[in-house]
């Protein structure tokens, strides 16, 4: 039941918790499934995609300057990902990551990686990941400030280590709380956005998926997801 709030005027800017098997995009595709169905505000637009089957944390906006600054190249923004991977990676292995390595024709930035520990919680996918039970799979975090077409799940395959599944945490300071469930989404507001070093924001509902809340002039509510 995707949670919103009440709509601001002008310029609009909402955090979305993308749903596995969901385009980027709101004109569904070859029968996939699109941002059509979640009931968005009219006008708005991604800033930046994740792929079909990548979930988590999506900008959108009808902020063309912001989407811009966002996308280009020069701006380095930095966007957290958790991968589950196959196996354990070494540390040798790590390191390869984080120095960069050759991708087809070119060569990642240097990146942030590590296991995390504790392994995260988090919702369950569907369909869910296939896991062998003679492997053990480990979740890593991987900060990168690029984005290339499908670059971490083919980061983590160069060192031998595929991704099983792949969650967008933050981009820049925006994080994805564990409060916001997939296909629910938060509008806020321009001043929650602070690129460069800014301290990280986490920006979710903080309250029961149930019932209303008011919080300052803005309605937190719920609505059934439309199937």
């Amino acid at each position: 039941m995707p949670a919103r709030t009440t709509p601001q005027p002008g310029l609009r800017y909402v955090l979305f918790h993308k749903p596995y098997g969901v385009l980027s995009q709101f004109t569904p595709e070859d029968g996939a499934r699109s941002l059509a169905e979640f009931d968005l505000p009219p006008g708005i637009y991604p800033a930046g995609r994740l792929d079909k089957d990548s979930e988590g944390l999506l900008l959108l906006t009808n902020d063309g300057p912001l989407i811009e600054q966002l996308l280009n190249p020069r701006n380095a923004k930095p966007k957290t990902y958790w991968a589950l991977v196959e196996r354990v990676p070494d540390e040798a292995a790590l390191q390869r990551l984080r120095s960069g390595l050759r991708i087809e024709d070119y060569v990642t930035r240097p990146c942030q990686a590590r296991i995390l520990q504790p392994q995260p919680e988090v919702p369950p996918r569907d369909p869910p990941v296939r896991l062998r039970k003679s492997m053990q799979d480990v979740w890593l975090e991987i900060t990168v400030v690029e984005g290339k077409n499908r670059q971490v799940r083919k980061m983590t395959a160069a060192i031998g280590h595929p991704t099983l599944r792949l969650i967008r945490r933050s981009i820049a300071n925006l994080t994805l709380d564990d409060s916001l469930a997939p296909g629910q989404w938060r509008e806020i507001s321009r001043a929650d956005i602070a690129w460069g070093n800014a301290p990280r924001r986490t920006v979710a509902p903080r309250h029961s998926p149930t019932r209303p809340v008011q919080k300052g002039r803005a309605a937190v509510h719920t609505r059934r997801l439309k199937k």
